[in-house]
């Protein structure tokens, strides 16, 4: 069976072997052991990239070839790589490697033994070292999460049963609510004290404009979450974000000043005598107002 008379690319010959070697038949699994050693692992690190690998396959790369150059990487490049089998490659991973977990989270919800070998890896840069750490954190602080779940909902029965279940959770526990978690969740984890949490809601899949829009308003937010907002070219498109990015008082003054000019006249007036907003920012929007009054018509 092992040896047969198909031709096979030496990535599917080295795929096939590392699922005959699972099989429940002693006779297959032990011929099939005995042919691995035999297949060079420029192979494996062809079969691991395809992306439907069989974790079976994943598994035996990451058990057997977790130092080969290229390997590790080219796990975590691979959404279908089980996390057992990426906790065995995490010291072999690149800075870049490392980045491609970090920047899909989710992955990493699930395993808190993969985050803790993450961390001790050497490769780990000074910015991926501190996102680690705050992964690693545990509840939140009963202060800060009273504040948070007080500004997002108004039902006192509500209030109550979400800073219970919210108390309990770590911060990968509140990650993966931030990611599939319902609007209640996200208004208030949008509030965490966490920075890590607080960027995994606006990678939410149901993350919806008009949260956004009411983000972009909220003067409570860091100006870190609100940057994000500015740098997404799609959330941009929409002028109540950009609106509200304008008249928050806590947006970086750069992003507020670089939007100025897609306000409306009313807005743009109104601007002008908000109390609420920088100096620099009032007195341009004034200036603005007589420059475009002063054009031909």
């Amino acid at each position: 069976m092992c040896t047969g008379g198909v031709t096979l690319t030496g990535p599917e010959r080295a795929e096939i072997l590392a699922l005959l070697a699972m099989d429940e038949m002693e006779g297959v699994a032990q011929r099939a052991a005995e042919l691995l050693p035999k297949i060079a692992a420029e192979n494996f690190l062809a079969a691991a990239a395809l992306p439907d690998a069989a974790p079976a396959l994943l598994r035996y790369c990451a058990s057997n070839f977790a130092a080969a150059p290229g390997m590790a990487d080219t796990l975590a490049k691979n959404p279908a790589c089980p996390a057992s089998a990426l906790e065995k490659v995490a010291a072999h991973l690149s800075t870049a490697g490392i980045q491609i977990l970090l920047d899909n989270m989710e992955r990493l919800t699930d395993s808190p033994r993969l985050v803790e070998a993450l961390a001790a890896s050497p490769n780990a840069n000074a910015e991926q070292r501190s996102t680690l750490a705050e992964l690693r954190k545990g509840a939140p602080e009963a202060g800060e999460l009273k504040e948070a779940v007080e500004g997002a909902e108004t039902d006192p029965e509500k209030r109550k049963t979400l800073l219970e279940r919210l108390a309990k959770m770590n911060v990968l526990e509140r990650v993966k609510l931030a990611y599939a978690g319902g609007r209640e969740e996200r208004i208030v984890l949008i509030r965490d004290a966490n920075k890590v949490v607080q960027r995994c809601v606006l990678q939410s899949p149901r993350l919806s404009d008009a949260e956004v829009e009411s983000f972009a308003a909220m003067t409570t937010l860091t100006q870190e979450v609100l940057r994000i907002i500015a740098n997404n070219r799609m959330w941009m498109k929409n002028y109540s974000v950009v609106k509200n990015l304008i008249f928050n008082s806590k947006t970086p003054l750069d992003i507020s000043m670089h939007q100025l000019a897609r306000l409306t006249p009313r807005d743009l007036k109104i601007l002008s005598t908000s109390k609420s907003v920088p100096e620099t920012l009032r007195s341009t929007a004034a200036k603005m107002i007589i420059k475009r009054s002063e054009r031909p018509e």
